[in-house]
């Protein structure tokens, strides 16, 4: 199923994908960490991720002693995050198009998650290197460039893509993303990434502004 993918992606799925385990397409999982609200807050978090169908992504930050809840998504074509304060305070919320395209972003990004992804037809790989390969991942009526590095072990190193967003607050458009890993672990016969940090200008002299988001996977349950 790997022969005809690029070297570094064979190495990868080889490497992710243990003998004899079932092909599932789903993941639910559960991860701690930081997200940068001002500062760095804690949080918790459960996701349902099924690339390049969509993701649930529910969690609780905390704010000193206030907790922020909610949700990012992305489903039936269209985007969305909900987050109130105590659960009944609205925070942050948003839709429409530019919501939507940027939900899209992160779902192309996170296919990693669920290896078996990279094997169905509709991922198109094109290789740059022994180390690196881009994934096009159809995502709604748009395609995403996904390119993964890869160690000589086969884990993943990174992930990077032109996402859209306003991270500096100054419209909407393509900026670079991605994701640094640093450590792996085993799940129903998975390995995964999972210790990261993620955030905006991944690679760049931006990514100490850009960076938002460490996280650890505690629990994947794949279905």
């Amino acid at each position: 199923m790997v022969v005809h993918l690029p070297p570094p992606v064979r190495r990868w799925l080889v490497h992710a994908i243990a003998p004899g385990t079932a092909l599932l397409r789903s993941v639910e999982l559960a991860m701690h960490g930081e997200i940068r609200l001002g500062a760095w807050r804690r949080f918790e978090a459960a996701q349902i991720l099924t690339p390049p169908q969509g993701f649930l992504w529910a969690a609780t930050a905390h704010l000193t002693a206030l907790p922020v809840s909610g949700f990012d998504r992305y489903s039936n074509g269209t985007g969305e995050m909900r987050w109130r304060l105590l659960g009944a305070f609205p925070v942050m919320s948003g839709a429409g198009a530019d919501i939507t395209r940027s939900a899209a972003g992160r779902l192309a990004g996170e296919f990693v998650f669920v290896p078996t992804a990279a094997l169905g037809p509709a991922i198109v790989w094109e290789p740059i290197d022994d180390r690196r390969a881009v994934a096009r991942v159809p995502v709604g009526e748009r395609e995403v460039h996904v390119t993964v590095e890869v160690a000589a072990s086969g884990a993943l190193e990174s992930v990077t893509l032109c996402r859209w967003g306003d991270p500096d607050r100054s419209g909407y458009r393509e900026h670079v993303f991605g994701a640094g890993f640093q450590d792996e672990a085993v799940f129903g016969g998975f390995t995964i990434p999972r210790t990261a940090s993620a955030g905006w200008w991944y690679g760049t002299e931006r990514w100490s502004e850009g960076e938002f988001f460490r996280f650890t996977i505690d629990r994947a349950v794949y279905r």
